[in-house]
């Protein structure tokens, strides 16, 4: 791990103490810091409920995420754990769904560049196209679809380097994109940082809504997933969730 600020082990992982606003000034600090210096980025993931029954269960994927200097907590009841169980407990939820926002205001004003990677070409394309209206002044270096090809790869990681990005915005969903960054991550020294994104495009797009401030508050944001793709999430949430509970009942401090 390479987190300039404290860690906590929620439900088993080491996760980082910050809020969304000091993860997005801590990224870009390092973009800048990494410009020109052909060095590998820093490298930023996620953790959920579905993460953490995954690390503990396939320590595979638990292999993958030990791989990143930063991970976060983007779910609630993660964040009540820490604060019911660990002697450093988390001030916020850092979803990535909103620390786009934070790193975007940032970005701006500070003229960093993005590059997203994920999604089908429709929904990255609208994802972009509705992030510059919001953001006149942000750079796009680029953006690429999601179904990349071991084929392709090469090609894809020489574009992003040729256009060096300050920020690397993965979308592939776990493990996809983890196991993309373990890959390539040493070749991808003209970029500053890498945050895996999960469906962030999706969301950036229109295509999925988020749930109701309240639903977020209290945890629940899973239960309105559901309802948008019962089919795709309902059993995924009803195995996970019960293990999940008890990883972090039982294995923060």
């Amino acid at each position: 791990m390479n987190s300039a600020n404290p860690l906590t082990t929620i439900g088993g992982l080491p996760i980082t103490v910050e809020t969304c606003e000091e993860a997005a000034r801590y990224m870009l600090d390092f973009a800048f810091s990494r410009r020109g210096k052909a060095l590998p980025p820093l490298y930023s993931t996620s953790a959920n409920g579905q993460v953490v029954s995954a690390c503990a269960l396939e320590p595979e994927t638990k292999a993958l995420f030990e791989e990143a200097d930063i991970i976060h907590a983007d779910g609630e009841p993660l964040v009540r754990a820490s604060r019911m169980l660990c002697k450093t407990p988390l001030p916020e939820r850092v979803a990535t769904t909103d620390l786009i926002h934070n790193t975007a205001r940032l970005a701006q004003a500070e003229k960093a560049s993005f590059y997203f990677l994920g999604a089908s070409q429709d929904q990255v394309d609208l994802a972009v196209e509705n992030m510059k209206r919001l953001y006149p002044g942000l750079i796009f270096a680029g953006h690429h679809d999601g179904y990349v090809s071991k084929e392709q790869e090469d090609g894809v990681v020489e574009e992003i380097n040729n256009v060096a990005p300050d920020i690397l915005w993965i979308g592939m969903g776990v493990p996809r994109e983890q196991q993309f960054v373990s890959r390539n991550l040493s070749k991808l020294t003209n970029v500053g940082v890498i945050k895996t994104s999960g469906g962030l495009f999706n969301f950036l797009s229109g295509k999925n809504k988020r749930a109701p401030l309240w639903m977020q508050t209290w945890g629940l944001e899973w239960v309105y997933r559901i309802g948008q793709e019962p089919r795709r999430l309902l059993w995924r949430y009803l195995t996970t969730n019960p293990h999940a509970v008890w990883l972090l009942l039982t294995r923060s401090r």
